[in-house]
C-alpha cells in the first residue's frame, strides 16, 4: 500500500509524506554569496520548522524538513570558490557580457546551480550556454540559440 498520503488517526487532514528533493549529480560550486545565500536558508527553514512544530502542523514540518534536508547536504557539499580576480578568460564567478548577431547584449554571471537565476542575470555553471563561455576570453564567438554571438567583457 502506498504511504504518499497519510491521514491523521484522529480524522485530522490528510498531509503528503514527501519524498526527498533531487540532488544533482555535478560538483557542488559556490560562490561566496551563495555560500552565504545557503547559510542564510538553512537559518530560514529552521526557524520555520520550529513555528510549524509548535502549531503541530504536520504538512508544513514535512514540507520544511525535507527542504531542510535538501540544503543542509547542499551544505555539506559546498565547495567555495572565490570571486575571480583574472578578467582575461571566462571563468566560474565571471560576469560575461556578449552581443549577438542582431545587436542585443546580454549580460550573466556563471555561479552554482542552486544560485542560478537567469532573469536575475545568473546561470549555472553546468548550463549549455556558461558551458560555450568557460574558458573563452574577449573577442571570441560562442554559438548561443542557434546564432553567433561575441564576448565584449568579462568582469
Amino acid at each position: 500500500m502506498s504511504r504518499a498520503f497519510v491521514r491523521e488517526s484522529e480524522g485530522g487532514e490528510a498531509f503528503e509524506d514527501l519524498p526527498d528533493r533531487p540532488i544533482s549529480p555535478h560538483q557542488n560550486l559556490v560562490t561566496p554569496q551563495g555560500l552565504a545565500q545557503i547559510d542564510a536558508m538553512i537559518e530560514d527553514l529552521r526557524q520555520r520548522l520550529a513555528q510549524a512544530q509548535e502549531a503541530e502542523d504536520k504538512g508544513e514540518v514535512a514540507r520544511v524538513s525535507r527542504d531542510l534536508r535538501y540544503w543542509a547536504h547542499r551544505k555539506s557539499t559546498a565547495e567555495p570558490v572565490p570571486d575571480p580576480t583574472d578578467f582575461s578568460q571566462v571563468r566560474f564567478g565571471s560576469r560575461v557580457t556578449f552581443v549577438r548577431e542582431d545587436g542585443r547584449s546580454q549580460t550573466y554571471r556563471i555561479v552554482g546551480e542552486d544560485e542560478a537565476d537567469p532573469a536575475k542575470g545568473s546561470i549555472s555553471y553546468v548550463s549549455p550556454l556558461a558551458q560555450a563561455l568557460l574558458g573563452k576570453q574577449v573577442g571570441d564567438e560562442i554559438a548561443v540559440a542557434q546564432t553567433e554571438a561575441e564576448i565584449v567583457r568579462i568582469e
